[in-house]
């Protein structure tokens, strides 16, 4: 090292070969840069976690209100929907909110979705549980909304379908059924080699299997 050459200490202090010292003010840009820069990437990382939450929220809030609204439409209303009215109401509203939401949130709208996608780690396990109750929330929120909307009008027809035969048989029809549904959805959206049809795979789980087991 030269006569004037400068070497740090590692203690913000920089010391020269003739044995003169610089002390450095923490505050220094230099030292600051990097907190700086790790403070922004986790303030953006929350905000974009939130987003995706909300996003979460609504898609679900949006799809219960309508899909459910239709049911009571429905039943309130001398059959003016129809059941295939229903179905295009449930396929409409879920290819929309894929389409608005799915760059944002990966559009779950679902807990068996947020926890298969988990399963397989295309989705981190750590985000589980606020994804559930983001929807969880927003479809409670969408049947209070109903709730109000139809209170006084004849029966509680926003709370959906009751099944028809036993338990046993209810609780396998939907195992069955969401079974087939993330079997869809993982071989098109999680298998590289699959074309990526977010706008078709989602409604076609309203117009198709699930239709056929809600009276069981």
């Amino acid at each position: 090292m030269g006569e004037n050459e400068i070497s740090d200490n590692g203690d913000h202090i920089l010391s020269m070969k003739n044995g003169d010292h610089i002390d450095l003010d923490d505050d220094d840009d230099h030292y600051n840069n990097t907190n700086i820069s790790h403070d922004n990437s986790n303030m953006c990382a929350n905000i974009a976690f939130a987003q995706k939450l909300l996003g979460e929220l609504l898609g679900t809030y949006f799809m219960i209100f309508a899909g459910c609204g239709s049911v009571a439409v429905n039943l309130n209303f001398d059959k003016i929907v129809t059941f295939p009215g229903i179905c295009i109401t449930w396929g409409l509203v879920v290819m929309v909110n894929v389409y608005a939401l799915g760059h944002i949130s990966g559009a779950h709208f679902n807990p068996a979705v947020t926890i298969a996608f988990a399963s397989v780690n295309k989705f981190p396990i750590k985000q589980v549980p606020a994804y559930i109750i983001s929807q969880v929330v927003g479809s409670t929120l969408a049947c209070g909304t109903l709730r109000l909307m139809f209170s006084g009008k004849g029966e509680d027809h926003f709370l959906g379908t009751m099944p028809a035969g036993s338990y046993i048989q209810s609780f396998v029809a939907e195992y069955i059924v969401t079974f087939y549904l993330l079997f869809a959805i993982s071989g098109i959206c999680l298998d590289d080699r699959a074309a990526h049809f977010w706008s078709i795979y989602e409604p076609s789980k309203k117009l198709g299997p699930s239709n056929c087991v809600e009276p069981i």
